[in-house]
């Protein structure tokens, strides 16, 4: 009587193990495809680096051209430069000069009556 009551009951329905087999699947493929977009995202997260790098170095070499272009535009250089060079360039006086405005442009729809 007692050796019954120890016996284990190995016998899983086919319900059962097929579940089974369907959750272990399951299992699989969410692994993997978390796998998959982790991958993902860690690329373009790499691809993102990438871009704020190259234009960092836009950003600074744009400022290197300034600055130069803010060097050789100096007044007291280009002087500097032109007594050195020895030219007939004089400076001129201050009223001498004239500002000039552009005449106005006539509007889109001016110049197409006229047409």
């Amino acid at each position: 009587m007692n050796r019954h009551r120890y016996e284990v009951n190995l016998n899983i329905s086919k319900v059962v193990n097929f579940a089974l087999i369907v959750a272990g699947m399951m299992s699989a493929l969410g692994g993997i495809s978390y796998v998959y977009f982790r991958n993902a995202q860690i690329q373009t997260a790499r691809e993102i680096d990438a871009v704020e790098k190259r234009t960092e170095q836009h950003l600074f070499d744009i400022r290197t051209a300034e600055m130069r272009a803010d060097q050789i535009l100096n007044l007291f250089v280009i002087r500097k430069t032109l007594q050195e060079v020895g030219t007939d360039l004089v400076p001129i006086p201050a009223g001498v000069t004239e500002e000039v405005t552009p005449k106005q442009a006539p509007s889109l729809a001016n110049a197409s009556a006229s047409l």
